[in-house]
């Protein structure tokens, strides 16, 4: 290995990142052109720059409308990009939805839908549903990032409080095909759970979707509960004849991400291990998790021996609760744990960043650690136990001068995260 620990595993997650570029995955999983129209639709954090990525491919006529996070557009000729707030939804969204749902009324059997689905879809399209309002959806929201609840029980509550998420957007477009490409930012890979599934049918029930807000104890607004209590909130089902000539296609996802980095650092003769792509779980639990295996690793070198390079990837969750919370996001706080367990320790550089370049309220990806960030962070002042305690990691990071800024990366499969053990 012939680079710095730090440059290593940067090399690592742009490795990542570039196996889930749209502008790599797209063209590899176009559908045949129709005799009739073409209309693209699509919504999440990596929507834009698919649409780049199909206009740049597509042999014939295109239109419709997209809609990504402020500050991840991209340039397109044909199909409209529609900015929207992200985690939180905002009117742009909701406009955005609206259209989106007028805009495949009216098409034919001769008529192709392609729709360009991401992670962060949910809060980009916030079309409610029958009696709510968008402060109805903006608090669901709320309470729903604060409960530490898996990204897949989230999304089930979404579509039952959605006019266009569960399958509606391609149920109002049929008789058209719809085609779906996917880029995967939920942990197993559900299709039908990246953004809430606008075009893919649901097979979870009011009750399911009822079943998650009694475990959790979440106070819904009044008017989210009321429709929620009504079996009428319920999606297409699978096996709706609407749904009978349509296609999703996995494009991108964490497991292809994974291997490629894992390739990267084995052509450079470092042995990797991917744990699980799949990995869910309180941010600063699995963080300790890691470093146990981590220490095992440097300590007595088992399960595997030096060097060592450990991935993982998935979605943590941070659950805040109603104390006041700091900066930072589940990377930040997953690598906070994680440093403060190896304090002293040599031969051990991690990294976690999300690999949308985000990492939760502020604008760096992620962060690095090793055994002298914890030191490194009081010298500068900040407490890194006490950091921890009130989910202020981006913080800690910065005053460290270990937090990683890549921008927008245009994509989205959701943690990173990389360890080396020399």
């Amino acid at each position: 290995m012939l680079q710095s620990p730090r440059n290593f595993l940067r090399s690592l997650f742009d490795a990542a990142v570039a196996a889930a570029d749209p502008m790599v995955t797209v063209p590899r999983h176009l559908p045949a052109k129709p005799k009739g129209r073409t209309l693209v639709v699509g919504a999440g954090k990596a929507s834009a720059a698919m649409a780049a990525a199909l206009e740049q491919v597509w042999d014939g006529p295109l239109e419709g409308l997209v809609v990504t996070r402020y500050g991840y557009g991209a340039a397109c000729r044909q199909i409209e990009i529609a900015l929207a707030a992200h985690p939180v939804p905002d009117a742009a969204g909701e406009v955005a939805a609206r259209r989106m749902l007028e805009r495949v009324g009216g098409l034919t059997a001769d008529d192709l839908v392609i729709a360009l689905i991401s992670g962060g879809g949910s809060a980009l399209l916030p079309f409610p549903a029958p009696g709510l309002t968008l402060d109805d959806k903006q608090e669901v929201n709320r309470l729903l990032l604060a409960s530490g609840m898996p990204i897949r029980d989230m999304n089930v509550i979404r579509k039952h409080l959605s006019a266009i998420k569960g399958g509606r957007l391609a149920a109002a477009a049929a008789p058209a095909r719809v085609v779906t490409l996917v880029v995967s930012d939920i942990p197993g890979d559900d299709p039908a759970l990246v953004a809430s599934g606008p075009t893919l049918p649901d097979d979870r029930s009011p009750k399911d979707a009822r079943a998650i807000v009694a475990r959790y104890g979440l106070q819904l607004p009044p008017a989210a509960a009321a429709w929620l209590a009504n079996d009428a909130c319920a999606a297409p089902s699978p096996n709706d004849p609407r749904f009978a000539r349509n296609e999703v296609r996995l494009i991108a996802s964490a497991a292809l991400s994974l291997r490629a980095a894992a390739d990267l650092a084995e052509s450079l003769g470092v042995r990797a291990h991917i744990l699980s792509d799949a990995i869910e779980g309180e941010a600063r639990d699995v963080g300790a998790v890691h470093a146990a295996l981590a220490c095992e690793v440097a300590s007595r070198n088992q399960p595997f021996q030096r060097p060592a390079l450990i991935l993982s990837g998935g979605e943590t969750t941070v659950s805040i609760g109603t104390a006041p919370a700091g900066k930072g996001g589940r990377n930040s706080e997953f690598l906070l744990s994680f440093a403060n367990r190896i304090t002293g320790l040599d031969g051990v550089n991690a990294l976690a960043a999300d690999t949308d370049g985000i990492d939760g309220s502020e604008t760096n990806a992620g962060a690095f650690a090793d055994g002298g960030s914890a030191l490194r962070m009081r010298q500068a002042g900040v407490d890194p136990l006490a950091a921890l305690s009130r989910h202020d990691a981006w913080t800690a990071f910065d005053a460290a001068g270990d937090l990683l800024v890549t921008g927008p990366t245009q994509t989205n499969v959701n943690d990173f995260r990389a360890i080396l053990i020399v």
